[in-house]
């Protein structure tokens, strides 16, 4: 499986590498004022591509046929734990890979489309740096708690974890309080704790910084204001986190008694022990390396490609971090939290799958959007509810940017001009600034609704079942949890917020 690993990298690096004298060379053929808008381009990203498709008519459309390997990978992750359990768990890394190798081959040798693969790529590298980085690092610290568990210390937690997440993202606030929260509720922990830990831990709790999820950051990357999140979310967060939290303290205070004819009387100390602290230095330096990026300060070394940077610094980074904080890390932190890799390699074989198969998704969706046809239909309803439910079933960050380029686009801005982008969010286009809110707002609310939604959700699911928690499947997580519970929440929010404005 390494061997096959290898070569698979190997190839995108040789494409890579052969394609950049022929890009180069329709790069420079282009004129100046391209050139500096590339240049402007803060990030790259599949769906950034997809609204330039103008300026890159050398590159042909997928066929509607091509999304098939995409909803071929996204039903076999919903029932292969369900139906076929021994041989996903075994085979998933080569079903992953291999849908991907056949979307990524046939836009390399029938399209043409070096571009795409290779920004698919770049993203991946991206996402599976920050990932990794992050749970490695916080995986050498170790929370003990000795509090007795009770509805009103779950719900506590949860909304501490929902404001961490703003200030080491969603990932590692997951990362740093899901073993603590497991081993709080010790002797009746239960999947819905799981569940509604990646409501308001993994997803919602991060919607006021762009640290706190992949899309807010990608769209501060992109121009947008640091604080505007903070300001426009806010009221959002509030309601959906409060009506979460009372929801849980009613469910939690039904099902969480431990068993009365418990025989053990146990005395709690009520203590708080912080063992690994000198982790917070590793993940310190994930969070601020995330800003070393070429497009917005010129001395980072970039590797140039098709007249944009993409950044290598900031990931070699993440991932000396991720082997330098384990390799030195706290043993008994690291035996206390019962640490393995089986999460993130999990995250890294299905996200690879799910990066390499949704790029023809993606560009029907944006395609569409761009036209006269989707332009018309687009508003901050729409956008709410169009950015929301693919990015439940598509990961929420490329899907973020593809709604943002085409919410621009149909008011005639471009997502690759920072300025524009600035005005745009600072309401200086027609009712910008309240449809970036619905784009932002759904993107990572909506990135609860399934495990693949956001990139947490499946490490916290995998660390659960790996504790012995016995979690739903891909369906059961929605149909007993996401439309019940999350999606009230959601139709809510929507009334308060957009329906009427």
């Amino acid at each position: 499986m390494k061997n096959f690993i290898a070569a698979f990298m190997l190839l995108f690096g040789i494409f890579f590498v052969c394609n950049i004298p022929l890009v180069n060379a329709q790069t420079n053929a282009q004129t100046e004022e391209l050139d500096s808008a590339s240049q402007d381009d803060p990030i790259t990203s599949v769906a950034a591509h997809i609204h330039d498709n103008a300026q890159e008519d050398h590159h042909h459309d997928a066929p509607a046929w091509l999304v098939v390997p995409f909803v071929l990978l996204l039903l076999m992750i919903a029932t292969g734990p369900l139906f076929y359990e021994h041989f996903w768990h075994h085979n998933y890394p080569k079903v992953a890979v291999g849908l991907a190798v056949l979307v990524v081959f046939y836009y390399l040798f029938v399209l043409g489309n070096v571009h795409g693969p290779v920004h698919a790529l770049a993203e991946y590298v991206q996402f599976i740096a920050l990932l990794a980085s992050l749970y490695i690092a916080s995986g050498g610290i170790l929370i003990e708690i000795d509090k007795k568990s009770t509805p009103m210390a779950n719900v506590t937690l949860l909304l501490v974890g929902a404001l961490i997440s703003n200030l080491i993202g969603t990932t590692g606030a997951s990362m740093l309080l899901i073993r603590p929260f497991i081993r709080l509720n010790k002797g009746n922990i239960q999947a819905y704790h799981i569940i509604f830990f990646i409501f308001m831990v993994s997803n919602i709790g991060g919607s006021l910084t762009p640290i706190g999820d992949p899309p807010l950051f990608l769209g501060f990357l992109k121009g947008i204001p640091f604080f505007w999140t903070l300001e426009h979310n806010w009221p959002a967060w509030i309601v959906a986190l409060a009506i979460l939290a009372v929801v849980f303290y009613f469910i939690d205070k039904k099902y969480g008694k431990i068993n009365e004819d418990e025989l053990e009387v146990i005395t709690y100390t009520n203590k708080f022990a912080l063992i690994g602290a000198k982790n917070f230095l590793w993940l310190a330096i994930v969070i601020a390396s995330v800003f070393l990026d070429p497009n917005v300060i010129d001395w980072v070394p970039a590797i140039r490609y098709d007249g944009q940077k993409f950044s290598f610094l900031r990931e070699i980074i993440m991932l000396s971090v991720a082997y330098f904080s384990f390799r030195f890390a706290d043993q008994k932190a690291i035996k206390g939290n019962e640490f393995n890799f089986e999460p993130i390699r999990e995250v890294a074989f299905i996200f690879i799958g799910i990066f390499g198969t949704m790029m023809p998704a993606l560009e029907l969706v944006g395609n569409f959007a761009k036209s006269p046809e989707g332009a018309e239909l687009i508003t901050h309803n729409t956008l709410y509810w169009g950015t929301g439910i693919l990015s439940g079933v598509l990961d929420n960050a490329p899907t973020y940017l593809n709604f943002l380029a085409a919410a621009m686009a149909s008011q005639g801005a471009e997502i690759s001009n920072v300025a524009m982008v600035k005005d745009f969010a600072m309401d200086n286009y027609d009712d910008s600034a309240f449809e970036l809110m619905a784009i932002s707002l759904a993107a990572v609310f909506f990135g609860a609704m399934t495990y693949i939604g956001n990139g947490p959700n499946f490490m916290v699911k995998s660390i659960a079942e790996q504790s012995g928690i016995k979690m739903p499947s891909f369906f059961g997580y929605i149909i007993r949890f996401s439309i019940p519970i999350l999606l009230p929440v959601l139709i809510i929010i929507w009334l308060l917020f957009f329906a009427f404005v």
